[in-house]
């Protein structure tokens, strides 16, 4: 998304590090909105080929995008099925007809279900091992 070109000589850079931005600190726009996504963005964005410190014009505009991509998806699924809430019936439902959108989906789901039997079981061994340990 960054490029170097003529008009873009013109603007300085941010000298931007990630480590500066605090995990929990969010940035704030003129907008006055909080930028929620801005750090996960930029090490994304970074590794699909970008600038280690892209500008943050290119990551606020990728943020919006992103923000009103899942608002958009949030209303239609509140449209469908019950009506004002939403579940992953009703996400799987919209994201039918789009073959990546609906492989990824689906995959997020089963390692979702992966990672919970794998709890599940951790703490079963967990309990175990405590009840041995008090006989």
């Amino acid at each position: 998304m960054t490029t170097t070109t003529n008009i873009d000589e013109n603007f300085d850079a941010p000298d931007f590090d990630e480590d500066e931005l605090g995990e929990d600190q969010l940035v704030s726009t003129t907008a006055g909105r909080k930028r929620l996504f801005s750090k996960e963005l930029r090490c994304m964005m970074y590794g699909f080929g970008d600038d280690k410190n892209p500008y943050t014009e290119s990551v606020d505009l990728l943020e919006d995008l992103v923000i009103e991509f899942i608002t958009e998806m949030t209303h239609r699924a509140m449209e469908i099925g019950r009506t004002g809430r939403v579940q992953v019936e009703d996400i799987i439902f919209l994201v039918r007809k789009d073959a990546r959108k609906y492989a990824r989906v689906k995959d997020l789901l089963t390692m979702n279900e992966e990672l919970k039997k794998a709890r599940k079981a951790f703490d079963e061994i967990k309990y175990v091992g405590n009840e041995a340990k008090i006989k």
